[in-house]
């Protein structure tokens, strides 16, 4: 990519047979860029000047500490006259295609600034354009970007667009779902006495109980044993995360940095011969919400897979689950009661392979969770 910015930087700097200060046009995103781009972040997206204390670590942690990281394959940024004022931030991620390895890129947010950041930002949508990329994605653009991913080149994936929830106790789901915009329904006072009346509305209707599948049983996993379960598992995907180890965990342990959607945790789903047959990844808020990041399961072990979580984390007391949709579980999924889907924001795609391009539309691809922006707190913080 470098060789490819370098004409733009050229030609942006000259000017009388004298090199400005700084180069002009599109660039990596430098450390220095930092305290700028978390400017950018808090206008465009939180509609404030004032910068949280914690958006600056925050930043340099996910977006230069990946393991894959190299300055042309990360963010980007333009700058202008008068410095940056439009930005993509992006981290890399190593996937399988068809047995070979290529660096995708999640884009995470794009931002811009004013008249100049406007003119940027066209310029580094040109970069990402699908001639350009091997593959870069994000998990939750809006209707306009994504009519811009596509006019670039790319798709969207209609199922992973989505949202499934499944309430378990209704009526303290509801109250946690209006808190957003009555923040005393989340009390401990109020969703206690909504969790007794809870317990005796599921008395009334046991439809509100997922079945639990005869003789499978959930266990608390270790790091090490979900990650034993990701490459068995995930093989029969054309399209598939590499997460060597050093990645892996690099990933959970960033994710867990985000305490606003509770305690990251792993489960394994054993079957009645001991064999592991499917494992998952949530972050827990206790007697609240379970966020579901990753299910992986054995091919046909999908219904007892899906049931099993779900009987789970009901025993566990959580109100509500929720998690993005995947192709290859959405005929288990959606046996279940008391389950609905939500829209939660485009998931586009941009390559230029064409064999990429073909097995995503076919669904013959396994992407979201730790491989998406699902654990941001860019999405909860800040």
């Amino acid at each position: 990519m470098d060789a490819e910015l370098q004409p733009d930087l050229q030609r942006s700097s000259a000017s009388g047979g004298e090199a400005p200060a700084r180069p002009y046009g599109v660039r990596p995103m430098k450390r220095s860029d930092i305290p700028t781009v978390a400017r950018l972040f808090s206008k465009a997206f939180r509609n404030s000047d004032k910068v949280a204390p914690e958006l600056a670590p925050y930043l340099e942690t996910v977006f230069f500490g990946s393991p894959h990281y190299r300055p042309e394959n990360g963010s980007m940024v333009h700058e202008g006259e008068n410095g940056v004022a439009s930005a993509i931030l992006a981290v890399p991620m190593e996937f399988s295609v068809h047995g070979r390895p290529i660096m995708a890129r999640l884009l995470c947010a794009f931002m811009a600034d004013g008249a100049e950041g406007a003119a940027g930002a066209a310029r580094l949508a040109r970069h990402m354009r699908a001639a350009r990329q091997d593959m870069c994605f994000s998990d939750n653009s809006s209707p306009v970007s994504a009519d811009h991913w596509v006019a670039g080149g790319g798709i969207v994936l209609p199922i992973q667009s989505l949202e499934w929830h499944r309430s378990f106790r209704p009526l303290s789901a509801a109250a946690i779902n209006c808190s957003r915009h009555l923040p005393a329904l989340r009390s401990r006072p109020v969703l206690n006495l909504l969790g007794r009346l809870d317990a005796a509305l599921r008395r009334r209707r046991p439809s509100l109980v997922p079945p639990t599948p005869s003789g499978c049983r959930t266990i608390e996993a270790s790091a090490d044993a979900f990650f034993a379960c990701i490459g068995p598992m995930t093989e029969r995907f054309a399209i598939r995360p590499t997460w060597s180890r050093r990645e892996f965990d690099w990933l959970h342990e960033v994710a867990a940095l985000n305490s606003r959607l509770g305690t990251l945790q792993f489960r394994s789903v054993i079957d009645e011969s001991g064999r592991t047959i499917g494992a998952f990844l949530f972050f827990g808020k206790s007697k609240r919400e379970a966020t579901v990041l990753n299910v992986f399961c054995e091919a046909g072990r999908e219904f007892e897979m899906i049931g099993q979580m779900f009987s789970h984390l009901d025993a566990e007391g959580y109100a509500r689950a929720r998690g993005i949709a995947q192709p290859f579980m959405m005929n288990a999924i959606s046996r279940q009661r008391r389950l609905s889907f939500k829209h939660r924001g485009y998931f586009c795609l941009v390559t230029r392979h064409a064999d990429i391009k073909e097995a995503a539309l076919r669904n013959d691809i396994y992407i979201g969770g730790l491989a998406s922006e699902s654990w941001s707190r860019l999405l909860t913080d800040f």
